[in-house]
């Protein structure tokens, strides 16, 4: 069977920079990082590696020292005034980092123009050895598993690809067997947390547990074990634990290394 990779998610230290971030994902055991060089809202903490050179080079130092990868890049939000040339140094810095994968968000209503612009990112990302891996969330324009498959299917790249986030999945209206009719080649990574099940009934509660209430895997009832048994073996893993006030308590350490075990515990 394939070795499984893990991957610690920006959310998990989100104030920490690229090079500290990968250095701590080093320190917990981890093959890499997925690194936030976009906000993921206006005025959201990220850290632009594109407009910051002496950044740039200490991360690629932690890079070449320490032998982690970047596993992915967040994020590219896709609404209606989408202009491709805007991503251009984004993606070129991805490919600096050797990065493997893109993080979409699809905030557009119109699904045609989504479409649309998704397939242009694929085309713009494909030179630079990346993928574009588009999230459903419910309250995005992408919603759910099947909005999402829809529009990979219909753009067509062969760098297209569809990400599962376990806490979005289990909070939308998509189905273990949908995750199971899937083209293995749309899956690059999954993102694996806990949470309660139902969540919180309004957008505004199901965004703050997202990005900062999220449980370790086994403290909450997301059937993450059977959501992993359809996806293809070994797929490489996210580690996407947001939890502000226990990080705050045990320090970002303690609780990346709880993150990670936990993780590897039900993967």
């Amino acid at each position: 069977m394939k070795e499984r990779l893990f991957s610690l998610a920006q959310l998990v230290a989100l104030t920490r920079t690229p090079p500290q971030l990968l250095a701590l994902a080093a320190r917990t055991g981890c093959d890499g990082a997925g690194l936030r060089l976009l906000p993921s809202a206006p005025g959201g903490v990220h850290h632009p590696l594109m407009d910051d050179a002496p950044l740039l080079r200490e991360t690629l130092a932690v890079l070449r020292d320490t032998g982690m990868r970047v596993f992915d890049l967040e994020v590219v939000r896709i609404g209606a005034d989408f202009r491709l040339a805007h991503w251009q140094r984004f993606l070129a810095v991805g490919a600096q980092l050797q990065a493997r994968h893109v993080l979409v968000a699809g905030d557009d209503p119109d699904e045609a123009r989504l479409i649309e612009h998704f397939g242009a990112l694929c085309d713009a990302a494909r030179p630079f050895g990346l993928t574009a891996d588009l999230e459903f969330m419910p309250w995005t324009a992408v919603s759910d598993l099947k909005t999402a498959a829809r529009i990979v299917g219909a753009v067509g790249r062969d760098n297209a690809g569809l990400l599962i986030d376990a806490l979005h999945f289990s909070r939308s209206s998509s189905t273990l067997d949908e995750v199971a009719a899937l083209p293995p080649a749309w899956l690059h990574y999954v993102q694996v947390c806990d949470g309660a099940v139902p969540g919180p009934a309004t957008v505004e509660g199901m965004i703050f547990d997202a990005r900062c209430e999220r449980l370790l895997p086994g403290e909450g009832a997301i059937a993450l074990q059977a959501l992993l048994a359809r996806l293809p073996a070994g797929l490489p893993v996210s580690i996407e634990i947001p939890n502000e006030a226990r990080a705050r308590a045990m320090g970002h350490e303690a609780w990346a290394a709880s993150c990670v075990q936990a993780a590897r515990r039900v993967a």
